[in-house]
């Protein structure tokens, strides 16, 4: 578990204050499947490749004291491929989630589900709610694995989950507002993404945190996930310390 001392000189070899530091960084994780074919592999290589990134890159958000990240690693259309290439999937976040519980622990990291329940094997659930529950109690960086999640159906639900409370009496619909709407949410009480990472190149948004996103600052790089690293995570964070963020004003 990094201190905040050391928090504090890794922020420094980096050259990016304390004020200009993205608190949230969201991922969209792309190229899995290219990053194998180029080498000849089965894309389930690029997959199980993605997993040692994952791994390295959630090390160095926790290094340099993020308060959040979250990783897009599947979305509800993803069930359109191959059912072999799911299942693989499937195998390896369970496998992820029960090998990586115990750094998870020594860096102090709270995991979060962001997605649905339904659909997923058992075997992928079970992992995850013993991951979710035994880091309740962590007070560090948030983990969240947007897992069979879309952004439309987020939204979708947090309606129907507000729609019940009118109907019981627990809100009228005149209080109705974006921050209802925002923790009804499955990122409740989190704080919204201030940097976008989409690797492989890829220029769309692919129905991820669209709700979340509004202000957030977007960073795209060529490189796969498989080949991505602290360095590219930097490259990110240094981009986004260099922009401008008016949220609708004029420049400061």
């Amino acid at each position: 578990m990094a201190t905040a001392a050391e928090i504090a000189a890794a922020r420094k070899e980096l050259g990016v204050s304390d004020e200009l530091f993205p608190r949230h960084i969201a991922i969209i994780m792309d190229g899995n499947g290219r990053w194998a074919s180029t080498r000849g592999l089965p894309r389930t290589a690029g997959h199980a490749q993605g997993a040692q990134v994952t791994r390295r890159i959630v090390t160095e958000g926790c290094r340099l004291g993020l308060a959040a990240l979250t990783l897009y690693s599947f979305s509800i259309e993803n069930w359109r491929r191959p059912k072999d290439e799911v299942s693989a999937l499937m195998h390896l976040y369970a496998e992820y989630l029960r090998t990586e519980r115990e750094e998870l622990m020594a860096n102090n990291v709270r995991m979060r589900h962001l997605g649905r329940r339904e659909g997923l094997p058992q075997s992928v659930l079970d992992e995850l709610d013993h991951s979710i529950s035994i880091s309740a109690s962590n007070t560090g960086m948030w983990l969240n694995l947007a897992l069979n999640y879309g952004s439309r159906a987020e939204v979708a639900d947090g309606v129907r989950r507000i729609a019940r409370n009118v109907a019981e009496g627990r809100l009228n619909w005149q209080d109705v507002s974006e921050e209802s709407i925002t923790n009804s949410l499955y990122t409740a009480g989190l704080p919204d993404p201030d940097l976008l990472i989409r690797t492989a190149g890829e220029l769309r948004l692919s129905n991820f945190l669209l709700w979340q996103i509004s202000y957030a600052e977007i960073y795209v790089t060529e490189t796969l996930w498989p080949d991505f690293d602290a360095a590219e995570l930097h490259r990110g964070i240094l981009a986004f310390a260099q922009r401008n963020r008016r949220f609708g004003g004029l420049s400061k």
